[in-house]
């Protein structure tokens, strides 16, 4: 049985029609543990430009991210759209929620549970969670899915009913999206009473099989550069339909253009 859900937090700005409701990473971080520690069923998603991309033309994306109970500025771009509405967001990203998170949840007793990516990146991202919590933290297991995973199928409830007998009381999901945020808005749907955090590949860049951009790149919203940079075959396309939707953004809520007409354009 689902425990007693507290209402989502009200939107603090919007960005495209899309609410931002949590302002700052140590926002975020007591938000979700105090969710946690009460056992309840629930999902975090960072928004940034790539997911503006596809809520323009998934309903079920759209659906995953209404189901969402935690909204972060992801992208810069976001972060400084949504401070043109309320001054106190800051950029948070899904790779600069886990180790706080893990703290945190190490600090309060909170089992958590690591599923996504692969079974040797699961081990030594691990390994450097514990490490940063100095061994404390409960890892009550780990799944690394097939690429041919469906988040809406019986294999992802099958994973789901894992994660629900295991104790977890937060799980960090590495699919990438929109797999993890599907996958999280299904546990919700189906009352998991676990906390799912949908955070791309930052359990890569725990385990050292990616490199994140240096802080200075990251501070300067310049991260996509370096990310480009490194794996320009898969990302040029992305970030080139990244750049169209973020001009289209920019005309219509900086430059004060007429509204859109498109599907979603006026989502809660």
């Amino acid at each position: 049985m689902t425990k007693q859900i507290n209402s989502q937090p009200t939107a603090l700005a919007k960005v495209d029609g899309w609410p931002v409701n949590v302002a700052t990473l140590d926002g975020a971080i007591t938000e979700i543990i105090a969710a946690a520690k009460r056992a309840e069923s629930f999902s975090v998603v960072t928004l940034n430009v790539d997911h503006l991309v596809k809520l323009r033309h998934s309903t079920a994306f759209q659906n995953a991210y209404r189901a969402a109970r935690f909204v972060t500025a992801d992208g810069a771009p976001i972060a400084w759209l949504a401070r043109r509405a309320n001054k106190s967001v800051r950029r948070t990203t899904g790779a600069d929620l886990v180790v706080p998170l893990a703290q945190a949840a190490a600090r309060e007793d909170l089992p958590v549970y690591l599923l996504g990516t692969t079974d040797q990146v699961l081990g030594k991202a691990g390994a450097n969670l514990a490490s940063h919590c100095n061994n404390t933290l409960d890892i009550a297991g780990s799944y690394s899915p097939p690429k041919s995973f469906n988040p809406q199928s019986d294999a992802a409830d099958a994973a789901l009913d894992v994660i629900a007998a295991s104790g977890a009381r937060l799980c960090f999901l590495a699919l990438g999206a929109p797999k993890q945020e599907l996958l999280a808005a299904r546990a919700v749907e189906r009352g998991i009473n676990v906390g799912f955090v949908s955070i791309g590949a930052a359990l890569d860049f725990l385990a050292g099989e990616q490199i994140r951009a240096p802080k200075f790149l990251q501070n300067h919203g310049l991260e996509w550069s370096w990310r480009l940079a490194t794996n320009p075959m898969r990302l040029g396309p992305r970030y080139a339909s990244c750049a169209v939707v973020l001009a289209d953004v920019l005309m219509h809520e900086v430059g004060g253009f007429s509204q859109r007409n498109w599907t979603g354009s006026t989502a809660a």
